[in-house]
């Protein structure tokens, strides 16, 4: 797998609240989002928080933001720094928020498990997904959900992972 750094200058902080002991190195994640943000033309600097949680955390995120029952992979919430965007002044300030991704871990690992796909492939996918979601992108209309689709294997790729949407 190749270890490209992102050129991006990002701060990502990662929060764990499922005490998992298997989780990729800080720095993958923050790998994972710099790949994200640099194909998505965001460049300037900024911060994400990756918070990793179990499936009640996630259900109630998704039941109060979302409307939605049950537990979900990912969820993403863009930050001041993006909505609205900023001045070109504010742009260049590192302590920008970009964000934050709340992750369902026991959601990506099963659903890893029925793709036949491994968990940090997974747990990738994940992240670039959020990411794009924080700037705007989303999959809600067929031409939105192939560019959004598109976008994630050109980046999984260059990270490289398979096609996410690929089907074995």
């Amino acid at each position: 797998m190749s270890r490209t750094r992102p050129r991006v200058p990002v701060t990502v902080e990662l929060q764990d609240a499922t005490g998992d002991t298997n989780l990729p190195a800080p720095t993958e994640w923050k790998r994972w989002v710099g790949a994200a943000l640099e194909r998505a033309g965001e460049c300037a600097p900024g911060s994400i928080t990756v918070r990793l949680v179990g499936r009640e955390e996630s259900r109630q995120l998704n039941a109060t933001y979302r409307k939605k029952t049950g537990p979900t992979n990912v969820l993403a919430f863009p930050g001041p720094a993006v909505d609205p965007p900023l001045s070109k002044s504010d742009r260049e300030r590192v302590d920008r928020e970009l964000g934050d991704l709340v992750i369902c871990m026991p959601v990506v690992y099963a659903e890893a498990q029925d793709q036949g796909k491994a968990p940090e492939a997974h747990m990738a996918h994940m992240v670039i997904h959020g990411t794009l979601h924080l700037f705007g992108f989303d999959h809600e209309s067929d031409v939105a959900a192939t560019r959004m689709e598109s976008l994630e294997t050109e980046i999984m790729h260059k990270l490289g992972f398979a096609d996410p949407y690929e089907q074995d």
